[in-house]
């Protein structure tokens, strides 16, 4: 896996990008948050889960929203380039560990 790491994203993400993702991480962050209030509480296990599931799903549309903005831009801009072949293989491996 190591061996795809890039520093910088091919198209830089612009200010309303980063912004909308960096808003989402902080309603999940502070979904966790809830959470960790919850078991301290002793709160109703059902209702713990409920949240943990709740969170698990905003993580993987925050997840879908990154997938689709790197193929639209990075595998996109790669594939131009004629290197689609090695971005197309890097995508597929994070998307194999996504979906664990």
């Amino acid at each position: 896996m190591d061996k795809f790491l890039r520093d910088h994203p091919s198209t830089p993400r612009t200010e309303a990008e980063k912004e909308k993702t960096i808003n989402r991480l902080k309603r999940i962050e502070g979904q966790v948050r809830g959470i960790q209030k919850m078991v301290e509480e002793d709160r109703y296990c059902v209702d713990i889960l409920v949240q943990i599931s709740a969170i698990q799903s905003a993580l993987k549309n925050v997840g879908f929203a990154v997938t689709e903005r790197h193929i639209n831009h990075c595998v996109s801009d790669a594939i131009k380039q004629g290197e689609g072949a090695e971005t197309i293989e890097e995508l597929m491996s994070v998307l194999k560990q996504f979906s664990k």
